[in-house]
């Protein structure tokens, strides 16, 4: 809103409402509206503790998800930070409503979550959890650009506990998350590969993989893993989108039994992720990997349109080179999956389970898509049906399997033969490494690429729990120093036999909506008074124009309006409810339209322009463009008033949405 007085100005002025920056606060109080949940009593005060920030369904959101030691009701708190001052957060705060429930015995207590919808791009967002007088600390989380380019992180098995030593995995994992997130500030997402622990129901291993503040300030895309399996912690700990988790995505065929599962997907930005259970693998138990394949089938068929990328996550590798390469289950699935795969588009699969780094060449209906591709390539191109297949090493440290040799069992298919081109590694693996060290796999999502790299994030020194407990290690710092790329390859789409066409559109400018008088802006001199029926006198005259400019792209409704003071000379008054006017659109424009007629107050014993009228306005939808408004005024005022030279400020006010 701006609002100046007109009939005294000396000069013209520009009045812009910068609609950008207002819509912005206004948008995040409603899109993020919610009840305050009633306040716990001091009986009912609750610890808080788990507290992770989770993926949500698109850009737009995020989850959260903690512990609470008491059964009350609570809150997620969200504000922009740039309105949180010296940590309190302003009355205006969203807040979302917490669910969930009692937490297995051995875990102790209650879980809770909440989906953050509704955010706003490259937007830093401050969040806490709990009840009024009962919160946890705040955090935050920033959002970036929701169109375009991005990086997200993916980390293998960090496994906490499986070295013997939990704060000696604590110590790795947390090293590596700092190395990576220091390395890639604007990171988007954190991958998860499985594993989050060595034990599924052991709180102390959770509280050491949760231990990272990161987890709180990026958002975690879980993965489940065959250690997370085992109970209801991993339920309990993570929320995740879109999530099916009837029977088949179970491996014991059962929700409410003692396991975790379910299959999850999202879209964020231009990536389908879809994630699965894949412990659920033998139909016996009621799901196995045609549930997965349905589940695949089913949700690429409905949103791969709406993306430009398709990334499968699961945790039991099907293509590694390590100690799992030959498991029967993952010589099932090595059959089972990637005939579909090929056929859905897929151009991504992320694993873990074999505790040691791989890059498959592109895959087609189970055989290596095309025989000629080179070991190491730094480039592919996919074709139609072509899979790139990446397992993640260990990003804790905390256990690496050592690369198994290959055998004579096939070239293709459930086989484990060896690669023609390259004897030492299975057909199917263009990059195999182990060296003993944590790394951590960073993928660049670009319009016309993947870039996909593995990174090391640490040396053969401390923290490294299974080389500090006695396992070798053959990297060298000098050479193969923290940060240096273990293996880099860049996936370039297939268009077939057609030309696409690529073009960036960048946000478009939010526009303005202003107001200015025409021209010079000097004083509306009505004259002189005329003598009327012997009872009243008239004057009458013009306002200067009032041009309107509306740029904005929201298209958003606007009026004018002005209303005008008394008027008066020295000590002497009348009322400015005398004053009446015609508005009239000079030049259309804008969606222009003229307000009402206002009759002087004398005429109908009316308030006349002594309250707000309005001038002109617009509705929602209007075209863009600028507009010139002008009024008749109709002055009739009683005889009784005496002679003078009276003035008035007429004060116009424009509102925009």
């Amino acid at each position: 809103m701006r609002s100046r007085p007109s009939t005294q100005a000396s000069g013209p002025a520009r009045h812009r409402a910068a609609t950008g920056a207002a819509a912005a606060f206004l948008g995040l109080a409603i899109a993020l509206g919610g009840t305050l949940a009633a306040p716990a009593s001091a009986a009912d005060t609750a610890t808080l503790s788990g507290i992770v920030l989770g993926v949500g369904a698109n850009e737009t959101q995020r989850t959260v998800t903690w512990y609470s030691s008491a059964d009350t009701t609570q809150v997620v708190q969200v504000a922009p930070t740039a309105q949180v001052v010296n940590g309190e957060f302003p009355a205006a705060a969203a807040t979302f409503d917490a669910s969930g429930a009692a937490n297995i015995a051995t875990s102790g207590g209650f879980n809770r979550h909440a989906t953050i919808t509704g955010l706003k791009e490259d937007t830093a967002y401050s969040y806490r959890v709990g009840t009024e007088g009962n919160w946890s600390s705040a955090y935050s989380f920033k959002t970036q650009d929701f169109e375009g380019d991005y990086d997200f992180l993916f980390y293998g098995d960090p496994q906490i506990g499986s070295s013997g030593d939990v704060a000696k995995d604590q110590a790795g994992w947390q090293d590596t998350v700092d190395v990576s997130l220091k390395a890639n500030p604007n990171a988007e997402l954190l991958v998860s590969g499985g594993d989050q622990v060595e034990t599924a129901n052991t709180e102390s291993q959770w509280n050491a993989f949760l231990a990272p503040d990161q987890l709180r300030q990026y958002p975690w895309a879980a993965t489940i893993g065959n250690h997370d399996v085992g109970g209801k912690a991993y339920e309990q700990h993570f929320t995740t989108p879109n999530t099916d988790r009837s029977a088949p995505y179970y491996d014991n065929g059962n929700p409410a039994g003692t396991k975790s599962g379910g299959d999850y997907w999202y879209i964020y930005k231009d990536v389908l992720f879809i994630d699965l259970n894949s412990n659920s693998y033998n139909s016996a138990n009621g799901g196995g990997d045609a549930a997965h394949i349905n589940y695949v089938t089913d949700v690429i068929n409905k949103h791969g349109n709406e993306a430009k990328w398709k990334v499968l996550v699961y945790h039991h590798a099907i293509y590694s080179p390590a100690d799992h390469a030959k498991d029967s289950d993952n010589k099932t699935r090595r059959v089972d999956f990637p005939t579909t795969f090929s056929k859905l588009g897929v151009d991504l699969v992320l694993q873990g389970h074999d505790h040691s780094y791989s890059r498959s060449y592109l895959i087609k209906n189970g055989e290596k898509a095309n025989p000629a591709e080179q070991p190491g390539a730094a480039d592919v191109y996919p074709g139609p049906g072509g899979v790139l297949y990446v397992t993640g090493n260990s990003s804790s440290g905390s256990k690496y399997y050592d690369i198994t040799t290959p055998d004579n069992s096939g070239t293709s298919g459930a086989g484990n033969g060896a690669d023609p081109l390259n004897p030492k590694n299975y057909w199917y693996n263009s990059v195999q490494n182990q060296e003993h060290v944590r790394s951590y796999v960073k993928v660049q999502v670009r319009n016309d690429k993947l870039v996909v790299e593995n990174l090391r994030s640490g040396t053969c020194a401390a923290p490294n729990a299974a080389v500090e407990k006695g396992s070798w290690c053959n990297n060298t710092p000098a050479d193969q120093p923290v940060g240096s790329v273990v293996d880099k390859v860049t996936v370039h789409p297939y268009h077939g036999d057609k030309q696409d066409l690529q073009v960036n559109v960048p946000n478009p400018a939010p526009g303005e909506f202003g107001w200015t008088i025409d021209g010079y802006n000097g004083l509306v001199d009505l004259g002189t008074a005329v003598e009327k029926n012997g009872d009243h006198f008239e004057a009458g005259g013009k306002i200067n124009p009032i041009l309107v400019s509306d740029t904005r792209r929201s298209l958003a409704p606007w009026s004018v309006s002005a209303n005008v003071s008394n008027f008066r000379d020295a000590d002497k008054t009348f009322s400015g409810s005398y004053l009446g006017w015609t508005p009239y659109v000079l030049d259309g424009g804008a969606g222009a339209k003229a307000g009402d007629p206002v009759a002087s107050g004398y005429d109908d014993h009316g308030l006349g322009l002594s309250i707000s009228r309005g001038i002109g306005s617009a509705d929602q939808g209007h075209a863009r463009g600028t507009a010139k408004l002008g009024a008749d005024l109709d002055l009739k005022i009683p005889d009784t008033v005496t002679k003078g030279g009276y003035r008035a400020t007429l004060t116009i006010t424009a509102l925009s949405s």
